[in-house]
């Protein structure tokens, strides 16, 4: 309907310019918007009040000139001018009809665009480091980045799906090391735990598979460990401690023995993290390995392509990226005076390997923590070539999880956070996913978990699951009484949908695909959860109000279309958040 109004003024001004009654360019941008006090009409124009200051006309004169070029259409009612020049639009019946028919003919593709029709997008999101479960602020970032990349989908964008694994660096090091010490420590060997290794109860779970693995091939004695080594803790400097752990680690390990450490860390916490994820219906068509971009030549590559720009100089015997030339807050060590690459030279090739493989925009979704690397990566890209503004990048804040009132701490089994394993065994897959996407991304989530567990109208997944249980019940209800549902019935007779529930419900139902629009370009999920919300209620309010197995087949199957409609918008938005539709509660 949006669209149809936004065609219909633009003929509009179309005529006005053609006869001379306006100076205006006929494809300007015309902004339609849904009305929230329905008094004004469904739809609202400002075009007037745009054109009033270039045109030094009083807005309402021009609103008057507008309406009255306006082509006639069966699926608007009237239009009327409110307030300095505002356009409102009513939608007529047939309006109404069509939005019926649209929903159930098209049923699972209703709302869906064209695929293709608007750019590509490559969603990188998650990327949590493999050293550890995933916790409750990297589900926020899978559930805002699976929700908003099948948004996009929908909205007609091709989407690929894209988790970054950063398997290479020092994080992945401390990883091995700790996971060596663990296994020391299950073989017999008292070797004191670094103050900056990783622990948690998944660091001796790893350790027992290499011990199972490999058996006493890679023990050392405490004494052959640390030896030598500079102090840790408060005695002495924990970074420098750790540093020395892992190159001693690799003198007694070997290439191999360290690899096997290694490998098994790695291998175990992405299989945790994909099986996690999984389990959460997120998923990606590409588990991109940091390690691969050095093996296949795009690292070297992205260093080469800065060095010929003029963007590299040397310092200290490390090579710098002039940065701060490109609008970023300082410069950048992209190869260390050992000739070991830095993790910024990994963002450079990685950035530029998603360019070349994506001809629309590259979106990056990170944790609000991360929002220094905005200006970082927009500054590679310069340097590399690159257009920046084909960088997008969206923040997620972070959660926090209450119980009673109060904050939630920690977790008996990580040890330092709650993992999103277990926030999902808690509330179920369901009530995480609406929850997490509930609240605008760029806003602080407060996570209630005993409103998420509870099953009342205050919680909000359960009141909209239970607006499609309730349209399931009718049809089952339905059969039990051996009638049957005649959409053509029901669709000649939809002038029997005529008191202000079903009148509204049937409009809440033509703005959906309108809502798809909106909050893929707004790259605002919650918008649709809104939507939902809205939607159930508006369904509530007319079931608890109405009867649809009534004795008159035309206002019978008039309804059962509506209450079908309904439920079917319900089901294609829930699968967009990765929620689902019960048919029984």
């Amino acid at each position: 309907m949006r669209a149809h109004i936004i065609e219909l003024v633009a003929q509009a001004l179309g005529y006005l310019k053609r006869d001379g009654d306006l100076d205006i360019d006929p494809a300007m941008d015309i902004q339609v918007e849904q009305t929230r006090d329905p008094s004004h009409g469904d739809y609202a124009c400002n075009i007037a009040l745009i054109l009033a200051k270039p045109l030094k006309r009083k807005p309402r004169e021009i609103a008057e000139l507008i309406q009255a070029k306006l082509p006639t259409s069966k699926r608007v009612a009237r239009v009327e001018i409110a307030g300095p020049g505002f356009l409102n639009f009513f939608a007529s019946g047939h309006y109404l009809k069509v939005v019926l028919r649209e929903v159930l003919a098209q049923g699972d593709g209703y709302g869906l665009q064209e695929p293709g029709s608007r750019p590509d997008v490559l969603a990188e999101y998650v990327s949590a480091n493999p050293t550890g479960p995933l916790h409750v602020g990297h589900g926020r970032g899978a559930a805002y980045g699976a929700s908003l990349s099948a948004i996009l989908r929908a909205a007609g964008h091709r989407v690929h799906r894209e988790y970054y694994v950063n398997d290479h660096g020092r994080q992945m090091d401390i990883l091995a090391v700790s996971v060596w010490l663990r296994y020391l420590e299950l073989a017999g060997e008292q070797v004191p735990f670094p103050a900056n290794g990783y622990r948690g109860d998944y660091i001796y779970d790893i350790a027992r598979e290499v011990r199972s693995r490999h058996g006493d091939d890679l023990r050392h004695t405490a004494h052959q460990v640390t030896e030598g080594l500079p102090g840790d803790g408060e005695e002495g400097d924990p970074e420098k401690y750790i540093d020395a752990l892992i190159q001693r680690a690799r003198d007694l390990l070997g290439e191999a023995g360290y690899e096997a450490c290694f490998n098994a860390a790695l291998e175990t916490m992405v299989t945790d993290i994909r099986e996690d994820l999984d389990e959460f219906g997120v998923r990606f068509e590409r588990w991109y390995s940091e390690r691969s971009l050095e093996t296949s030549g795009a690292l070297a590559r992205a260093i080469e392509r800065l060095d010929a720009a003029g963007w590299l100089y040397e310092k200290d015997g490390a090579k710098w990226f002039k940065a701060t030339e490109l609008g970023d807050d300082k410069d950048r060590v992209v190869v260390r005076e050992n000739g070991r690459t830095t993790y910024f030279a990994s963002d450079l090739a990685y950035l530029l390997d998603k360019l070349e493989r994506c001809s629309g925009t590259a979106l990056y979704i990170f944790g609000a923590d991360h929002h220094g690397y905005v200006p970082r990566l927009k500054a590679a890209a310069r340097g590399l070539g690159e257009d920046p503004e084909r960088l997008e990048f969206q923040l997620v804040q972070f959660a926090v999880l209450f119980r009673g009132g109060k904050k939630v701490q920690m977790s008996t089994r990580s040890g330092s956070f709650v993992t999103l394993r277990e926030l999902r065994e808690e509330v179920g897959n369901d009530a995480a996913r609406y929850f997490y996407v509930m609240r605008s991304h760029e806003q602080h989530l407060d996570f209630d978990l005993d409103l998420a567990t509870s099953r009342a109208n205050e919680n909000p997944v359960y009141y909209i699951q239970y607006a499609h249980a309730r349209i399931m019940s009718v049809f089952r209800q339905l059969d039990g009484r051996g009638l049957r549902h005649n959409q053509a019935i029901g669709e000649a007779a939809i002038s029997k949908l005529n008191s202000p529930h079903e009148e509204a419900l049937i409009r809440t139902l033509g703005r959906y695909p309108e809502l798809i629009e909106t909050a893929a370009r707004r790259r605002a999920p919650h918008m649709l959860a809104h939507f939902l919300h809205e939607l159930a209620s508006e369904f509530h309010a007319w079931y608890n109000n109405s009867q649809f197995l009534v004795d008159d087949d035309d206002v019978r199957n008039a309804r059962l279309n509506l209450v079908a409609a309904t439920g079917q918008v319900l089901r294609n938005g829930l699968k967009l958040i990765g929620v689902s539709a019960p048919e029984e509660m």
